[in-house]
């Protein structure tokens, strides 16, 4: 059974981090996280700043998340409340850019989407609206976890 983040204002140390909520969101974020790295990498850019940003949005908060996770396992917290106030950042800060991001690939995929004439075009929408979802799914597992852990921080 998951605990409730309310009912514990410290952090999750080891495999406790896979079954607390919610921390048990660095997963699924990583997952679709990755996918948006992967479908933005493999896109045709077009408009190198708005790909940009959002290849930057998804291998950051990857790489944020994935360090997190991994620190939280080794318990390199120590249990501080330090470290609850710097999930709560990270998640706020994850959060804000993925929604600019999944906003920027919509707007992008909605201005490729005048170029469909040509038929090579096709597989690279196709892409760019799976990066499209994948990006908000990320955004509201980054929002998600941005709750609970300012509800955390709030409660320690």
């Amino acid at each position: 059974m998951m605990s409730s983040a309310t009912s514990r204002s410290s952090l999750p140390s080891g495999l406790a981090v896979l079954t607390t909520f919610p921390d048990v969101l660095f997963i699924p974020e990583l997952i679709f996280g990755g996918l948006v790295w992967i479908l933005i990498a493999a896109s045709k850019v077009l408009y190198p700043i708005v790909l940009g940003w959002v290849m930057f949005v998804s291998v950051f908060c990857f790489v944020m998340t994935a360090t997190l996770l991994f620190l939280y396992m080794c318990g390199a917290h120590g249990g501080s409340s330090s470290w609850v106030t710097l999930d709560a950042i990270c998640q706020v800060t994850a959060a804000l850019f993925y929604l600019s991001a999944a906003v920027l690939e919509a707007y992008y995929t909605i201005l490729r989407s005048a170029d469909l004439t040509l038929s090579w075009l096709w597989t690279i929408y196709q892409e760019n609206i799976a990066a499209v979802v994948f990006a908000f799914v990320a955004t509201l597992l980054y929002v998600i976890h941005q709750i609970y852990s300012l509800r955390r921080w709030k409660s320690s």
